[in-house]
């Protein structure tokens, strides 16, 4: 019976696998995204997000346990000081695991993880403007961030605008819109004599 036992095992014996999730990890680490199996993203998940909440606070104690963990230096490095910087402010969650479908060879599902914050698609820009904005702060700071706010914005199109009309050359109009107005032109007389003799 395995009543209790969460720990997915994944076919392994324990060293194997806490090597396969240390360089993992540090493939997480370096490239921001990895393609796996569901249930090792999972257990992958489960491996690095503590640790990411380690690299919040720089500290040698706190790098002397990653480093533990994943034991590779660069990988260290590169969590304490890039991801630490992106994911300071979150308050967990760093990974994102995205389904991919069957694995053409043995059918086995697949799955991308990546760290949320590194990717520019899903938010791009997004989580800055959910900042700033309030509904019981909205009418007392309204009135003081609209000016400030809009003066930059004012003056970024005009500069569009005039580097638009410079670097456009200027199009004269050709003959070719008079050509139809001509045409109609004597049909209409043509039409109108034919009434006359009709009359």
């Amino acid at each position: 019976m395995r009543h209790g036992k969460k720990v997915n095992h994944l076919s392994r014996q324990t060293g194997h696998r806490k090597s396969m999730l240390a360089n993992m990890a540090c493939s997480l680490i370096e490239h921001k995204r990895i393609i796996t199996t569901v249930a090792k993203a999972k257990a992958l998940k489960q491996f690095v997000e503590p640790l990411v909440t380690k690299s919040k606070e720089d500290t040698t104690h706190n790098r002397r346990i990653v480093f533990a963990y994943i034991r590779n230096k660069y990988a260290v490095t590169e969590l304490f000081r890039e991801v630490a910087a992106k994911v300071g402010d979150r308050p967990g969650g760093y990974t994102r695991i995205i389904k991919l479908g069957n694995r053409l060879g043995d059918n086995a599902d697949m799955a991308m993880i990546e760290l949320v914050d590194f990717n520019e698609l899903y938010n791009g820009g997004k989580k800055e403007e959910k900042k700033g904005r309030t509904r019981r702060a909205k009418k007392s700071t309204s009135t003081e961030k609209a000016p400030v706010a809009a003066a930059p914005k004012a003056e970024a199109p005009a500069q569009v605008v005039e580097d638009v009309v410079e670097e456009t050359p200027a199009v004269e109009e050709t003959p070719v819109a008079e050509a139809p107005a001509a045409d109609q032109t004597p049909e209409a007389p043509a039409d109108e004599e034919s009434k006359e003799e009709q009359a």
